[in-house]
């Protein structure tokens, strides 16, 4: 898996960036299966999940200041 970057998070449009979500969620959950709980590349697919649903949190809360 490639690291996914914030400004990359960023350019994603919001189907994208749910349909990435769903497969680092599987990715995660099939390194936790084969791997150690220290994995770094377990650590890497935690941050690009955070990542994510930050960008999503930060566009449904600007959405709703353009709305007042």
């Amino acid at each position: 898996m490639a690291i996914l970057r914030s400004k990359d998070v960023a350019k994603m449009g919001d189907k994208e960036r749910e349909e990435k979500l769903k497969d680092l969620r599987l990715e995660l959950i099939k390194a936790n299966v084969t791997a150690n709980k220290t994995n770094a590349k377990t650590k890497e697919i935690k941050k690009a999940i955070a990542r994510i649903l930050t960008r999503n949190t930060f566009n449904k809360s600007k959405g709703l200041l353009k709305n007042k």
